[in-house]
């Protein structure tokens, strides 16, 4: 029997957490509820969920700061966080995918567009289990062990970033458009903006230190890959 994927609610508002825990239980899910982040860290504690819907606004520590910290922590680094909000502003939006969230959805929402984008982040991270590993000049990707290194020393890199240099790694030398990466990497996902990609790829970069320069920005046609990366030249 399938395991019913158990989804930690970090809301602090009862009635749309309510709201949203009915509707996930109605569709297959277990809900799990935390109010604040202190409750939320006694669950994580106990029991890791298979993904963290996360409240921007939240008493004591705010959804952002709430996903940096599990973000950096190694037992929960590998949780998709989709986090809730009322900005809808870009930069609010850029802010919480730098913070560590692999999605946003902004409030109001639909049950069945919330459902859409929690089957989503499930969907990114069963991929990563492939017992494969790939290595272009002296960056090596293990995806059974999750690893990523240059050089010889380990490097630590989040989960969609994995994902997006997995897909790279795999189809080096070549130009993915934005519009390709999102198929690929994030899967049929109507919801994602196209300038997620770009964030994603920034957040992959620093991961990556020197061998960052390997991820190439191809003007007007997208990102590459490649063992040998050019000197970069900036427009004046």
């Amino acid at each position: 029997m399938k395991n019913t994927p158990r989804v930690l609610l970090v809301e602090d508002e009862p009635s749309i957490a309510e709201l949203v825990a009915v509707n996930l239980r109605h569709n297959g899910f277990q809900p799990i509820w935390a109010e604040d982040g202190d409750a939320a860290q006694r669950e994580l504690d106990s029991v890791l969920p298979d993904v963290i819907l996360l409240d921007w606004m939240l008493p004591g520590q705010s959804g952002l700061a709430l996903a940096r910290k599990w973000r950096a922590s190694g037992r929960t680094k590998g949780i998709p966080i989709l986090m809730l909000t009322a900005r809808g502003d870009e930069p609010d939006k850029v802010a919480g995918l730098d913070a560590g969230a692999d999605d946003y959805i902004t409030k109001p929402f639909s049950t069945q567009e919330l459902l859409a984008r929690i089957r989503a982040v499930l969907r990114r991270r069963a991929p990563e289990q492939a017992t494969e590993t790939v290595a272009i000049g002296e960056l090596s990707l293990d995806a059974a062990t999750h690893r990523v290194s240059w050089r010889g020393q380990p490097l630590k890199v989040g989960p969609t970033e994995f994902k997006l240099l997995n897909y790279l790694m795999k189809h080096p030398e070549r130009v993915h458009s934005r519009s390709q990466l999102l198929d690929k990497v994030w899967g049929d996902h109507v919801f994602i903006e196209e300038r997620t990609v770009d964030v994603h790829v920034k957040r992959l970069r620093e991961s990556l230190g020197a061998a960052g320069a390997m991820v190439e920005t191809v003007r007007g046609a997208g990102y590459r890959l490649t063992a040998q990366p050019q000197p970069a030249v900036r427009a004046g």
